[in-house]
């Protein structure tokens, strides 16, 4: 089987490692925390990183650093990875959603205008207090419009840039937009630390506030006393060692992605019935976190059955994301009742994405192409 990722550990992983171990410094104490932490922010243009656990605790940890709490209403795309929408939900908030737009597979920014302009100026919806950004597959949200809407309304912007090592928008890094941002160190990610993720930020007050949540909100002259809960989502120095491995090489994974896209299409173009991830747009071109593949409406069958087809020839695949609205868990707590969003629905019945690690090699992409080509349509 061609795995669907495999990451590149051929760096200086291996001899950082070895450094936490022949010192002792395996915990969150130990000073690649730290290392890491001033070198990825400082890579993303933010003043302040705080390592955290996963991704999907920094989205915990930011959500709660902008102050979203009960009954506050955040403004997100119902088709993304759960985290963001949970992140919002466990702190009392509310989603409030958008669909996706069918070329970029993001936030569709002409519905995020129209809805937070008639929750706000017409339904005179007090609630609303920030808009989450989530960058999708490979190439970000156009982040100029989301800015002069958060500007016009005094809304947070929570930047979701968990896909985006090394992606800019108008040139500028993915991460470094509005009040506060997330990434995630996952072993499919373009920098992986096995589990690990990073908040980005600014403001001072901020940073202070995620590394005292972080940090079970322990005091500095009376530790065991607390005013406040927190969580225990430490990055260990085992990790953070890793993770300053891989962003010493983030260039040269970005390189080798974007050549991977160019392969993949160069050999799938030609296929009918695939709509293949679009390369560029005006303000970014893509990364190719993953090669996404929607299939067209003349294709009789969905991705599902692509999916079993593909893996009979042993290749691996992925489904993409199943929107926000049509989660279980959320619609038994009441929440998106009888919402559609027919773009993000469609995406997530007929997308899927190919072996896209960067381990991956030239003769595994041709093998790819060749079952997409000759077996998908049998």
């Amino acid at each position: 089987m061609i795995p669907v990722n495999e990451p590149l550990l051929d760096g200086n992983e291996k001899k950082y490692l070895e450094e936490c171990i022949d010192t002792g410094w395996i915990s969150s104490e130990g000073p690649f925390v730290k290392e890491f932490e001033e070198k990825f922010s400082a890579r993303v243009g933010r003043k302040f990183g705080i390592a955290v656990a996963n991704g999907s605790v920094a989205l915990d940890t930011a959500v709660a650093a902008v102050g979203i709490t009960h009954g506050d209403e955040v403004v997100m795309p119902t088709f993304t990875i759960i985290s963001p929408a949970a992140s919002v939900v466990r702190a009392g908030g509310r989603p409030v959603l958008v669909d996706s737009d069918a070329a970029t597979w993001n936030m569709d920014l002409g519905q995020l205008q129209d809805k937070v302009k008639s929750e706000i100026e017409v339904k005179k919806n007090k609630n609303i207090k920030a808009i989450m950004v989530v960058h999708v597959y490979g190439l970000p949200v156009d982040m100029n419009p989301v800015l002069e809407l958060a500007d016009k309304y005094d809304l947070k912007i929570i930047e979701d840039a968990a896909e985006m090592h090394g992606q800019t928008c108008h040139g500028r890094p993915c991460g470094s937009f509005g009040d506060i941002g997330i990434f995630s160190f996952y072993p499919n990610k373009h920098i992986t630390t096995g589990e690990g993720g990073m908040v980005v930020t600014d403001d001072e007050e901020m940073a202070e506030r995620c590394r005292s949540l972080r940090n079970l909100c322990f005091q500095a002259r009376k530790r065991f006393v607390h005013e406040e809960l927190g969580w225990n989502f430490r990055m260990t120095n085992l990790q953070a060692a890793l993770g300053l491995a891989q962003l010493e090489r983030l260039d040269e994974f970005v390189g080798r992605k974007r050549n991977m896209g160019k392969r993949y299409t160069g050999l799938l173009s030609a296929i009918p019935g695939l709509q293949l991830p679009l390369p560029k747009t005006a303000y970014a071109e893509s990364i190719y976190w993953v090669y996404g593949m929607v299939l067209k409406n003349e294709v009789p069958f969905d991705a599902e059955e692509a999916m079993r087809r593909l893996a009979e020839r042993k290749v691996g695949t992925r489904p993409f994301f199943w929107p926000m609205h049509e989660q279980p868990v959320f619609q038994k707590m009441g929440l998106f009742t009888d919402e559609r969003h027919p773009v993000a629905e469609r995406l997530a019945r007929r997308g899927f994405y190919i072996p896209s690690g960067l381990a991956l090699t030239e003769e595994q992409m041709d093998r790819v192409s060749a079952a997409v080509r000759n077996d998908l349509w049998r």
